[in-house]
């Protein structure tokens, strides 16, 4: 997949998968691999079947060091 052919609207606060996994630099096929193994921030769903990720909370995954989905929400709430 080339990534360097999606734009990402910088007014978005929410990304379908194939625009997170852009955002990240990674195919959508180990962005979903990734979400499977728990390695990814939650989604938001805004319907059954349209899970989203907040652009913010994955700038943030990022900077933290990528941890995995139960290490971020404890960083999240502060807890150690």
């Amino acid at each position: 997949m080339d990534t360097a052919t999606i734009r990402i609207d910088p007014e978005k606060l929410a990304l379908p998968p194939k625009e997170a996994a852009a955002l990240l630099g990674i195919s959508r096929a180990q962005f979903f691999k990734l979400h499977a193994a728990g390695r990814l921030p939650a989604p938001v769903y805004l319907g059954a079947r349209a899970p989203r990720w907040l652009v913010a909370e994955l700038r943030d995954w990022l900077a933290a060091g990528a941890p995995d989905r139960a290490a971020w929400q404890r960083l999240r709430r502060g807890a150690p």
